[in-house]
């Protein structure tokens, strides 16, 4: 019988038709996935994928067997949710986005536990939202642009460049800014060309330049350093502006359609006291965090 991660790796990959989403989703790398998939190819002695110039595909006799794979660990994740319903004292689970995880969530954490010390809380940081037939949760917490159906989101979200007050002082404009060196998380990589468009449209300031940060909290970091200005988010950066360790050189703050948002897991299994970790955490949204 092959590993049960190496299935679990060729289930992702078959059914997203992608290695890479595939690493998304079950929080490893796409390298990770293609060793696993080697495995279980050495396992079963044939090959699941063609190799393509332009990529991979199905053999015939793995999209066959994807279906029933399907189902097994759909199985295997409503099993694990009926373990979860058993335990009246289990922790309430949280799925969040890294960056939000990290820089939004982790600084509220105390006094979330102060408000409810009877509670565990269990936070898992992932890239994607969780699948809750896989992966269930009782809350999560991700940028989206509409909130669903009893979901919350949490206040107006905006870009700007933000860096050290020191290097802020040197920026008056937009020249003062092209010489300087440009920060990027890699996923919002855009947001520098949308800013630009919005704030400065005849500026001469390559948007592309500049070091990118697989995590938004290591680019933080590089910024908080003085490495360079990056485009923060204010749902992410506005402590560190309210505490003064960062400046916007620039006042012009761009409105974005995806903000912070709590979606409550919506099932016989999810936690009784959701609802209320969600409001208090919706009241806190307001409040200053502690960093």
């Amino acid at each position: 019988m092959p590993s049960l991660n190496a299935l679990r790796a060729f289930e992702a990959a078959a059914r997203l038709e992608s290695f890479a989403k595939a690493a998304d989703e079950l929080g490893v790398t796409a390298g990770a996935v293609t060793q696993q998939i080697r495995q279980l190819e050495a396992a079963l002695g044939f090959p699941v994928f063609r190799r393509l110039a332009q990529g991979v595909a199905l053999t015939d006799a793995a999209r066959e067997a994807l279906p029933r794979l399907t189902r097994g660990f759909d199985m295997l994740g409503q099993a694990v949710q009926t373990l979860r319903e058993a335990e009246p004292y289990r922790p309430l689970t949280i799925a969040a986005l890294p960056c939000l995880a990290q820089l939004w969530l982790s600084p509220r954490l105390p006094t979330l536990q102060q408000a409810f010390p009877d509670l565990q809380i269990s936070l898992s940081a992932m890239e994607e939202p969780p699948d809750p037939r896989r992966e269930p949760h009782d809350l999560a917490l991700f940028y989206r642009e509409a909130a669903e159906p009893g979901a919350i989101q949490l206040g107006d979200d905006a870009i700007l460049p933000v860096c050290t007050p020191s290097l802020a002082g040197k920026i008056a404009s937009a020249d003062d800014l092209a010489r300087q060196t440009l920060l990027h998380d890699a996923v919002w990589r855009g947001d520098w060309a949308r800013w630009l468009a919005f704030a400065l449209p005849q500026a001469r300031v390559d948007a592309g330049r500049g070091p990118a940060f697989s995590l938004y909290s290591l680019a933080l970091d590089a910024c908080l350093s003085g490495a360079g200005v990056l485009m923060g988010r204010m749902s992410l950066v506005a402590p560190h502006l309210a505490s003064g360790r960062l400046a916007a050189p620039f006042a012009q703050a761009m409105p974005t359609l995806d903000r912070p948002t709590l979606t409550p897991a919506d099932g016989p299994g999810a936690h009784p006291r959701r609802r209320e970790v969600m409001e208090w955490l919706a009241r806190a949204a307001g409040q200053p965090a502690q960093i």
